[in-house]
């Protein structure tokens, strides 16, 4: 049998199976970032990787930064439904204070608060940074803008936030 008369769905159901398995755990923590109920988070997954399915070219598979727009889409059609998880507030405090310990309950809310000073700009590139643990040009093409730019604004975010959390004297993390 020569490659060009190679079962296409066999072909199709590989590359699907591939891409699932390398990117599931992102999209999904991706997803956790924002949503607190499990079910719902599920839920979200799987309608990411149905678009997935449905536009799916096995010649040319799908990336994280592709993957990941399509769940910020989901995300953005809950209709408004917004909860903030502790997990979320813990990566932003460890990734500025570089403490490796999770914050307490009064940390966690001074982290609420310094987050709430944010552009939504800002503060989406702060989690995509702590939270997802995208570098700058990862988020540059998920969210189409420039490198600098999204280096200049995750630089303002993190001098605001060092700021109103009281570390000034910490460094960016980022080398």
């Amino acid at each position: 049998m020569n490659a060009g008369s190679e079962d296409p769905n066999s072909l199709r159901n590989e590359v699907f199976s591939r891409v699932f398995d390398e990117n599931w755990a992102s999209v999904r923590r991706h997803i956790e970032c924002v949503v607190d109920d499990d079910a719902e988070v599920t839920e979200l997954v799987s309608e990411v990787f149905l678009v997935v399915w449905h536009r799916l070219n096995p010649k040319k598979p799908m990336d994280r930064t592709w993957l990941l727009r399509v769940a910020e889409r989901a995300l953005n059609s809950r209709n408004g439904r917004s909860t903030t998880r502790l997990t979320a507030l813990d990566a932003v405090h460890q990734g500025m204070s570089g403490e490796s310990e999770p914050p307490d309950r009064a940390e966690r809310a001074r982290v609420l608060r310094a987050l709430g000073v944010l552009t939504p700009a800002e503060r989406r590139i702060i989690m995509l940074t702590y939270w997802d643990g995208l570098a700058v040009g990862e988020i540059a093409d998920l969210i189409r803008r420039s490198r600098s730019r999204v280096r200049i604004t995750l630089h303002r975010a993190q001098r605001r936030l060092r700021a109103e959390l009281g570390l000034e004297g910490a460094s960016d993390g980022d080398g």
